[in-house]
């Protein structure tokens, strides 16, 4: 079974430094590899390239990835890489795309390949674990629906239940942007045209480059590496810092009573205050209305289901939507002054703290109806920025505690010169400290899995934080610094000029 035989080559190649167990992996996933870069950028020499990139960020972090599902790891690393590669190169990544995919409308003749080929990666990326691990087996590794069940460990009828799911999935994606088509003509289409046979050369060549950690690599590709590195630090950063907001959320939430939703009869979701007891009863929809009660504003958040605020500004619906912070979000021009209350949840209602299938797309639903409304695009991209860099210092990390119990109180308890973590990653450290120091930081820690850590400083005015002693306390007490640099930044860009 090659998804064992996978794990069997990185652990060979982790622990002996194997060589032959690298080739091998290089060879079997380099079509993967090359086709969504080359689908992403429209060049076969850049393909080549990011190609190369992928493998040697592959060889750097094999200890980590042996526990994962190296077709997945790989698919989103390629992504990631690819994003930050055409994000100076946008204008003639546009011209080479379209050249490139109008080349492969001429040689296959599908004009539903030519529809959803730009958009087809993002759709699996979109996916949960398990259902874009279905459509890779599936289809980019062509994969027969008995093998896809045997990888995941299900039967062959639920396997191709799944594949049926995530085809499905995909295709009200598509329709959302435009393509309408079935899941048929869509499994055909990916089929057919989703994989292309890499160079003959590149397999040895991606190989021997990675062997060497980069080493060998020219001076373009090693500032990819560097790049693609950082990128794919700060998408794993932001996910555990949204994750720790819906954690401090749900330990602050105040019960709204049923008189007072009644009070306000447009729709029962308008309550005085953003609170998760509403939110999980109300039924779905996407909603954003001018604000029903003139006061400050709140909001709370569950990334598997969905969003609401009340009273909130414009700019916050936004960064709720594309699930970014303040210290992310740049916006040029103005947006509307008013407050409005929103929610976004494509699933009825459920009782609190019951576990529900995830639906990722209700982020996709709110940034349309942004668009609908207010007629303001919005987009990511990666900027240069002033920010913080969070790095371990000469004497290495200290204070850490690996965590294996769930918190019996609050995750995080947040006192004037005090900080208490249990079980967090250290994206929550990193959101905590960046409300204090105000710019974004950018996580170079190499720190993984879930902690309990404490931080203590000297704190004589809670109005004015004591930035000099909270940078002391990270140093002395956890061995970490923060360093002041300039660095690629994924940033919610918003164009309100009109």
């Amino acid at each position: 079974m090659q998804s064992t035989d996978d794990a069997l080559l990185l652990r060979r190649f982790v622990e002996s430094a194997s060589d032959e167990a690298f080739a091998a992996l290089v060879a079997r996933h380099v079509n993967l590899v090359y086709s969504v870069a080359l689908r992403q950028c429209g060049n076969p020499q850049h393909a080549e390239e990011i190609t190369h990139v992928v493998f040697v960020i592959l060889a750097k972090k094999a200890a980590r990835v042996r526990h994962q599902a190296l077709s997945s790891w790989l698919f989103q690393t390629t992504r990631l890489t690819t994003i930050n590669f055409l994000r100076s190169e946008a204008r003639r990544h546009a011209r080479e795309q379209e050249a490139y995919m109008q080349s492969t409308l001429n040689e296959s003749g599908s004009e539903t390949w030519l529809k959803i080929a730009p958009l087809l990666d993002e759709a699996v990326s979109g996916l949960r674990e398990k259902d874009r691990r279905a459509i890779l087996l599936r289809f980019y590794e062509g994969r027969n629906l008995r093998e896809v069940g045997t990888v995941l460990n299900t039967s062959e009828v639920a396997a191709e239940k799944r594949v049926s799911r995530a085809l499905e999935k995909i295709r009200r994606f598509f329709s959302k942007r435009g393509v309408d088509s079935n899941t048929g003509t869509i499994a055909g289409a990916i089929s057919a045209h989703s994989v292309h046979a890499a160079p003959a050369l590149l397999a040895k060549s991606a190989t021997a480059i990675a062997l060497t950690k980069g080493a060998a690599a020219t001076g373009s590709t090693l500032t990819l590496i560097k790049g693609a590195l950082k990128i794919m630090a700060w998408t794993k950063a932001k996910t555990a810092i949204v994750a720790g907001v819906v954690v401090l959320l749900a330990a602050g939430t105040t019960v709204v009573t049923v008189k007072e939703i009644q009070a306000h009869r447009t729709y029962p979701w308008e309550v005085p205050k953003a609170d998760f007891q509403v939110f999980y009863k109300a039924p779905a929809g996407i909603f954003i209305l001018p604000a029903k009660f003139r006061n400050n504003g709140s909001a709370c958040s569950d990334s598997s289901r969905g969003a609401m605020g009340i009273s909130v500004d414009l700019k916050q619906i936004f960064e709720t939507a594309y699930q970014v912070g303040p210290l992310h979000t740049v916006v040029t021009g103005n947006l509307p002054a008013d407050k409005y209350d929103f929610i976004a949840k494509l699933v009825g209602p459920m009782e609190p703290h019951k576990n529900m299938p995830q639906d990722e797309n209700w982020t996709i639903a709110l940034q349309k109806e942004l668009t609908r409304k207010f007629g303001i695009q919005a987009r990511m991209e990666m900027r240069d920025t002033d920010c913080l860099v969070l790095r371990p210092a000469n004497t290495g990390t200290q204070g850490f505690t690996p965590s294996t119990s769930m918190p019996g109180g609050h995750a995080l308890v947040e006192k004037p010169g005090s900080l208490s973590f249990h079980q967090q990653p250290a994206g929550t450290l990193i959101g905590t400290i960046q409300r204090n120091f105000k710019v974004p930081i950018v996580n170079e820690t190499g720190l993984d899995g879930a902690y309990d850590f404490t931080l203590q400083w000297d704190e004589p005015d809670p109005k004015h934080p004591n930035l000099d002693g909270l940078k002391q306390a990270l140093h002395d007490q956890l061995g970490l610094d923060l360093v002041p640099s300039r660095e690629p930044i994924e940033m919610l860009v918003i164009n309100a000029s009109k």
